[in-house]
């Protein structure tokens, strides 16, 4: 009535196995006793808000967004940097990403830059790709470059040496 072997289904010939896969549950590998569980990926925190109440004088530097709606006297670098319609940044701006509603007097540099209709910069713009909107208002030269975030990291052209000819005696 019921064996350990199986007996061959139709188109099968003696011997073959079966090679469906087995339809039962396989219970998950359980942790060892004691062993704490792998932390679960945290969720991107909300982006810093600067109010418009808000003056700042020193630099600001992160590794997540920042909302400016306030007045910066110094320099900003973050991940996604957007400048408030209300917002006046006196220094220079980098990020990956910029949004510009407001008015930002400086170096603005981004892999992706856009200044929309209400935005007001004095100053140049290094990007990698960039928007302006009709009605922006800009003062300054713009930048294509493939790395922008890199430019102006103390990086100097070497000087090129003058190299005075051998004078020949005789």
């Amino acid at each position: 009535m019921f064996s350990k072997n199986r007996t061959p289904e139709t188109g099968q010939k003696p011997g073959e196995t079966d090679k469906t896969p087995d339809p039962r549950p396989t219970a998950a590998p359980q942790p060892p006793t004691g062993a704490t569980p792998a932390p679960a990926p945290r969720a991107k925190p909300p982006a810093s808000v600067l109010s418009s109440d808000l003056t700042i004088t020193g630099n600001i530097r992160t590794s997540g967004d920042v909302q400016v709606e306030g007045q910066i006297e110094g320099d900003i670098h973050a991940h996604l940097l957007t400048v408030g319609e209300t917002a006046t940044i006196n220094g220079e701006v980098v990020a990956d990403d910029i949004v510009v509603n407001g008015h930002v007097i400086g170096r603005v540099r981004g892999l992706k830059v856009r200044l929309t209709s209400t935005a007001k910069v004095e100053g140049d713009i290094i990007h990698k790709t960039i928007a302006i909107e009709s009605g922006a208002h800009f003062e300054g030269s713009v930048q294509r470059k493939e790395d922008p975030l890199n430019e102006g990291k103390g990086q100097q052209r070497p000087v090129p040496q003058k190299q005075q000819a051998p004078v020949a005696e005789g």
